[in-house]
């Protein structure tokens, strides 16, 4: 398959998409976007019913969803997932890979090693368990494209927790790894590098550390978090035929804090 081809009525009309911590925030986002754009997307996310409400809303809006809840940092779950999208759609051919989860306001040698550990599982381990179910299932269609959510942490440290930077820098490597082994096999591997977005996550550390909010945009050229709709429309643009010679990407979307 070409996917320099586009196809009418949509970027990814065709395509089957699965999208990683679905349920809210960008995720949420890119799911409803890339339905809109044509594809079939499978949704993961722990959290069951804001996983299935957003299925129930894609439908609704006239697109394909299948809820399939599970968590990144559980290898049997991922390849659940994809082994459902693939009963049910026929294939898998796209991947967002954006679950993440982190701290910030804490010094490292104050950090847990717990902390240490659930940071490092969902946003690492969590990419390396969907890459290594996607890979096959993408090889066996004859290509593929994979977006995985990295973040500003992963070019400089940015006052997010110190295993937060490491397991980012971590993404971005690992991506830059497989799209290295795949890109001759026709797999598309980039990732996004994230500025501060309103998601929940961010919400979150905010509302426990208030003095945080004007620390994380204060280095960006826009003074401002993104919206999660922002972030969506550029890992469709990557996961699509028209970013066909782009691989091993580490692509901003970051307000233009690592310009300056």
């Amino acid at each position: 398959m070409n996917e320099s081809t586009g196809r009418a009525g949509g970027q990814l009309r065709g395509r089957v998409a699965m999208v990683t911590g679905a349920s809210s925030g960008i995720g949420a986002a890119a799911a409803r976007l890339f339905a809109a754009e044509g594809a079939a997307v499978v949704l993961m996310a722990r959290r069951e019913r804001e996983l299935r409400e957003l299925a129930i809303r894609i439908d609704a809006e006239g697109g394909r969803a299948l809820a399939v809840p599970g968590d990144v940092a559980r290898s049997e779950d991922v390849r659940r997932v994809v082994n459902a999208a693939v009963e049910t759609f026929g294939h898998l051919d796209v991947a967002f890979n954006n679950a993440g989860w982190g701290t910030a306001g804490t010094d490292l040698h104050e950090t847990e090693d717990a902390v240490f550990d659930q940071v490092m599982d969902v946003n690492v381990r969590g990419v390396w368990n969907c890459l290594r179910h996607q890979v096959p299932a993408m090889l066996a269609y004859g290509s593929g494209s994979v977006v995985n959510t990295a973040s500003v942490a992963g070019m400089v440290a940015t006052g997010a927790g110190a295993p937060y930077v490491a397991a980012k820098h971590a993404v971005i490597g690992m991506t830059k790894a497989a799209a290295a082994e795949y890109g001759e096999r026709g797999i598309r591997v980039n990732s996004l590098v994230v500025g501060c977005t309103r998601t929940e996550l961010i919400e979150g550390v905010i509302a426990d550390h208030p003095h945080l909010e004007q620390a994380f945009v204060a280095r960006q050229i826009q003074k401002r978090m993104a919206d999660p709709d922002e972030v969506a429309q550029a890992a469709l643009w990557l996961a699509g035929p028209r970013a066909s010679f782009v691989m091993g990407a580490a692509l901003a979307v970051d307000g233009g804090l690592t310009a300056v």
